[in-house]
């Protein structure tokens, strides 16, 4: 068993995926010292975590917060070192006494640190899906150059990962496997009638019936955009074409994922929905260690059941596939357009259907559009979001 202690960077540590996998890293302080935790500008979350885990570094989004907290920790009479802005995310995600980066910023602003730390060679706990859906073969080619260790968190891209062999990567091919199925909940409208959509509130859709997440993540599964991003970012992942990825609706959330195989077989993993089992996966692998969930009662779950995705009632997911099989900066284009649609339905300036309208568009208009480097992938991104403001204010 692995005895030696690893330093873990959490990039995005107050939200619910940072906070999940310091809670596995507490329970084995002999495997984990916390090197470095992030945050955007949470102060209060961030300062609490600083006295209780005693990070070298604290990173927050801009120089006032992080005089605030600075001058908070010198108060309390700790040490952290507390540091401000994009390139500071980046050095401490790719400092080289770092062992394990934990990528769990949302969104675009997530790409540059989790970018950094691939392409530094680090085990790469990826919860940041969008970084390769803005730009998978920039990131993918990273992992390659660098020796990079690139592990799933996504619950269903670690059930994935667990469910293929372990030699997969070196040539998928020769494994036999005829198809990835990844779950979806279905979220909190799977079963509402299409008209009572039209005056969905943010509330309502971020009361997600399984999981506890973030809004901007809530909102995307009440729209099944979550479940399109997954899409794109499994094809990236496993080398899978949109034709091999198929998604089913899994109400109960404990089939995670599966994997189908020529022969017929299809392994599947459960578990109760818990973002620290997959976190717990991640940071021993290839061991395993305590996470602190509950077992698996299968007989209180009783039954299992499974949906074809309806995509009139899901958009977001059928332009996601569409933009997976352009190709080029269509993924990039998707994503900018949905994080700005989300903000914008969140600050109540967009009903909830007119979010894939906007998407929709954007994709329209958006051409000659590269994302070869990160230069043209931030550039595209910007573009993206221009155009989906636009398409916003049409809407109004």
């Amino acid at each position: 068993m692995t005895t030696s202690v690893q330093r873990l960077t959490v990039l995005g540590a107050t939200g619910s995926i940072g906070m999940s996998t310091l809670d596995v890293a507490e329970r084995h302080p002999d495997r984990f010292e916390i090197f470095a935790l992030t945050a955007h500008r949470q102060i209060d979350a961030l300062f609490e975590q600083c006295l209780r885990f005693s990070p070298r570094f604290a990173v927050l989004g801009d120089d006032n917060a992080a005089g605030l907290l600075r001058s908070r920790l010198r108060e309390a009479g700790s040490s952290v070192e507390v540091l401000a802005g994009s390139r500071a995310l980046a050095e401490v995600a790719e400092h080289p006494e770092v062992d394990v980066v934990m990528a769990a910023i949302v969104g675009a602003a997530g790409l540059q640190p989790a970018l950094a730390a691939a392409r530094a060679g680090k085990k790469v706990l990826l919860a940041n899906k969008e970084a390769l859906v803005l730009s998978g073969r920039l990131f993918m080619d990273a992992v390659a150059a660098s020796g990079a260790l690139l592990l799933p968190i996504d619950s269903e891209h670690n059930a994935v990962f667990q469910a293929l062999p372990a030699d997969y990567r070196r040539d998928p091919d020769a494994c036999g496997v005829r198809r990835i199925l990844l779950t979806a909940s279905g979220g909190p409208f799977r079963s509402a009638k299409l008209a009572e959509l039209d005056a969905v509130t943010p509330e309502q859709a971020c009361a997600h019936p399984n999981w506890v997440m973030g809004r901007k993540i809530s909102v995307d599964s009440a729209t099944m955009m979550n479940k399109g991003l997954e899409v794109i970012e499994a094809h990236w992942l496993f080398g899978a074409p949109a034709e091999r990825i198929d998604v089913v609706v899994h109400p109960q959330s404990v089939i995670h994922s599966m994997v189908e195989y020529a022969d017929g077989s299809v392994l599947a993993q459960l578990g109760n929905p818990d973002m620290r089992t997959p976190i717990a996966h991640a940071l021993a692998w290839p061991e395993r260690i305590e996470a602190g969930v509950r077992s698996l009662d299968l007989f209180e779950i009783a039954r299992l059941t499974f949906e074809r995705p309806d995509f009139e009632r899901f958009p977001c997911l059928a332009l996601a596939y569409r933009a997976l099989r352009e190709g080029g900066a269509a993924a990039a284009v998707l994503n900018a357009a949905n994080e700005e649609a989300v903000a914008a339905f969140l600050d109540r300036g967009l009903a909830f259907r007119r979010i894939a309208d906007v998407i929709a568009a954007t994709l329209e208009r958006a051409h000659g559009l590269s994302v070869d480097s990160l230069d043209e992938v931030l550039a595209t991104d910007e573009r993206a979001r221009e155009i989906a403001r636009e398409e916003i204010r049409n809407c109004r």
